[in-house]
C-alpha cells in the first residue's frame, strides 16, 4: 500500500506544479473560456488543466517503473505503453479542442483512434468474471473495448460544468475502485501483490488530487477537453485492466460475490456522468438538437436551479458519488446484508442534502455545459 500512495503522491505533487505552467501555455496560445451570459465564471479562465494531469501521469510512471515492488509490471510494457500512449493521445485531441475549438466529429474520430490503439496494446475487455463468461470474438472484443472507452472519455466531459466537479468526482470514485482493486489482488493473488489497476488507479487520483487546488471555486484554470478526455480514458483503462485480470476460478467463495464488481464499479464511479449524459442526448434528440447542442438542464446546473450554492452544488455532487462507489467497493470487506443498510442511508443523506433545507431561496444562474 505505501508504494501505491507514494505514486499517488508523486503525481499529485508533479500535477500541482505543472498547473501554473499549463495556465501559461493556456493565456500564451488563447486556450481560454469566454464568459457568456449563461456561464458561472465571472472572468474568462484559461483551460488546458490536462496538460499539467499528463505530466503528472507520465512522471508517475516512470518514477513507479524505478520501485522494486512494482518493476515486475513494466516487464510486459504493452498494456502500460497503450495507457500512457493512448492517453497522450487523448490530451493532444483535447489541448487541440481547447484551442480551436474542434468539430465534434474530430474529437469523436480521435477518441476512437485513442481508444483503438489502447486495444491494439492488448487492453481489451475479453472476460467478464460471472461464471467466465467470454466475450464472442477478437473484433468483438475490440469494439467493445473502443466503445467502453469513448463513453466514459464523454460522460467525464459532459459532467465537467463547475470548478472542482469532475475532478473531485474522479478522485472520489477513484479512491474507491482503488481501495477495492487493491483489496482484490491481495485476496485472489499468491504473495505478488502488485497490481497494474491499483497502479494505474493510485495515478488517476494523484493527478485529481494535485490539480483540485487550482480548479477548485473559484477556478483560475479549466481542465478542458484535455482534462476531461484523459480522466475519462485513464478510468475506462483501469476498469477494463481489473475485470480482465480477475480468473473467476481463482476467487474464493467468500469473495466470489465481489469478483463480479469491477463490472459495477467503474458504473458506480460514473454513474452521475453516465446518467448526466444519458439524459441530456435523450432530452436533446427529443427536441431535435444535436446531442452536443449545450443547454442549461445538466444535473449541476438543476442543483444551482434548486438553489443550492456553487460550492455547496459540488459538494453534493461528491456525496453521492462517495456514497454510490464505496457503497459498491466495500462490498469487498463487508456482507451484503450490511452494505446494502450502510448505503441506503447514505442515500438517503445524500437526498436530504439535495432537497432538503440547505437549499438557498435564489437560485443561482447556470452555465451551459457540452
Amino acid at each position: 500500500m505505501r508504494v501505491y500512495l507514494l505514486v499517488l503522491l508523486i503525481a499529485a505533487v508533479v500535477t500541482y506544479l505543472l498547473t501554473p505552467l499549463a495556465r501559461w501555455c493556456a493565456l500564451r496560445w488563447g486556450a481560454i473560456t469566454a464568459v457568456r451570459d449563461r456561464d458561472v465564471h465571472a472572468i474568462p479562465t484559461p483551460r488546458l488543466g490536462g496538460m499539467a494531469m499528463f505530466g503528472g501521469l507520465l512522471v508517475a510512471f516512470l518514477m513507479a517503473s524505478r520501485l522494486p515492488f512494482l518493476s515486475g509490471l513494466f516487464d510486459n510494457p504493452r498494456p502500460i505503453l497503450g495507457i500512457v500512449g493512448g492517453a497522450a493521445l487523448v490530451c493532444a485531441l483535447g489541448v487541440a479542442d481547447d484551442i480551436w475549438d474542434l468539430d465534434w466529429l474530430t474529437k469523436l474520430m480521435g477518441q476512437v483512434l485513442a481508444a483503438g490503439f489502447l486495444a491494439w496494446q492488448g487492453v481489451l475487455l475479453y472476460q467478464l468474471p460471472i461464471a467466465g463468461v467470454l466475450v464472442g470474438s477478437p473484433r468483438t472484443w475490440v469494439f467493445i473495448t473502443v466503445v467502453s472507452v469513448v463513453v466514459a472519455m464523454n460522460a467525464v466531459n459532459f459532467v465537467d460544468g463547475l470548478d472542482g466537479l469532475a475532478a473531485g468526482v474522479l478522485a472520489i470514485g477513484g479512491a474507491a475502485f482503488f481501495l477495492y482493486a487493491y483489496l482484490l489482488t491481495r485476496g485472489t493473488s499468491q504473495g505478488d501483490y502488485a497490481s497494474l489497476a491499483t497502479l494505474v488507479l493510485a495515478v488517476l487520483v494523484g493527478i485529481c488530487v494535485g490539480f483540485l487546488p487550482h480548479n477548485a471555486y473559484p477556478a483560475r484554470i479549466f481542465m478542458g477537453d484535455s482534462g476531461s478526455m484523459l480522466l475519462g480514458f485513464v478510468m475506462a483503462a483501469a476498469a477494463i485492466v481489473v475485470t480482465g485480470q480477475i480468473d473467476p476460478l481463482a476467487v474464493s467463495d467468500r469473495v466470489s460475490f465481489p469478483a463480479f464488481v469491477p463490472i459495477v464499479l467503474p458504473l458506480a464511479v460514473l454513474v452521475l456522468p453516465l446518467l448526466d449524459m444519458s439524459l441530456a442526448i435523450l432530452r436533446r434528440v427529443v427536441q431535435g438538437k444535436s446531442p452536443f447542442h449545450p443547454d442549461r438542464l445538466h444535473l449541476h446546473h438543476r442543483l444551482l436551479a434548486l438553489g443550492h450554492s456553487h460550492r455547496r452544488a459540488v459538494a453534493i455532487m461528491y456525496v453521492w458519488t462517495g456514497v454510490l462507489a464505496f457503497g459498491v467497493a466495500a462490498l469487498a470487506v463487508w456482507s451484503t446484508a450490511t452494505v446494502v443498510v450502510v448505503t441506503g442511508v447514505g442515500v438517503v443523506v445524500a437526498a436530504l442534502l439535495t432537497l432538503g433545507p440547505l437549499r438557498g431561496r435564489t437560485p443561482t444562474p447556470v452555465e451551459a455545459s457540452p
